[in-house]
């Protein structure tokens, strides 16, 4: 009579738990979040700059552009030493045994001020570009946005031009749009 019980309950409890795994399985997942907040609203140079002809890019526009990415490129590549320097000052600082707490925040201080800037100058460009575009500019740069989430996930994935930590010219700083950057970015 025990077994008979003890089969029962055995049972019983397969049972609730093949239903509860049921009930769960057939649950949708969750939305994944959304990529960007800003990736709707926000063009990467290198996608303006990549298709000048189908946007109809006139001459001056695609001379402010290339003035505005030559001048970010070049104060980015400033930042990017100063952020280096900063480094490897504030990696000095951590290597000491106790490490001067207060010497170390103020160096990690310099170093988040800069890349806070690096930020700020990618956002600046794109603001600026996207100011040049007419609205039919910026629709047909949607649509393209749009088509290329849907291929392969391209561009428009971030914030600015590119997203968070992209160069702020075609293709990243320094580099012509057919070359692409070794991080892919």
């Amino acid at each position: 009579m025990k077994k008979k019980i003890a089969l029962l309950i055995l049972v019983m409890a397969a049972g609730a738990l093949l239903g509860v795994a049921l009930v769960s399985a057939q649950q949708p997942p969750p939305p994944p979040p959304p990529m960007d907040p800003l990736g709707d609203v926000m063009f990467p140079p290198e996608l303006i700059m990549g298709h000048t002809r189908d946007l109809g890019i006139t001459d001056e526009q695609k001379s402010f552009m290339r003035a505005e990415i030559q001048k970010s490129t070049a104060r980015f590549n400033e930042l990017q030493w100063q952020v280096q320097d900063a480094m490897e000052a504030l990696h000095a600082l951590m290597k000491a045994n106790p490490v001067n707490e207060q010497q170390a925040l103020a160096q990690l201080d310099k170093v988040l001020d800069t890349e806070r800037e690096i930020k700020r100058l990618h956002f600046g460009l794109a603001i600026a570009l996207k100011n040049k575009l007419t609205p039919e500019q910026q629709a047909k740069l949607h649509e393209l946005m749009m088509q290329m989430r849907q291929t392969d996930g391209g561009p428009g994935r971030g914030p600015g031009p590119g997203g968070p930590g992209r160069g702020p010219g075609p293709g990243g700083p320094g580099r012509p749009p057919e070359q692409p950057r070794p991080d892919g970015f």
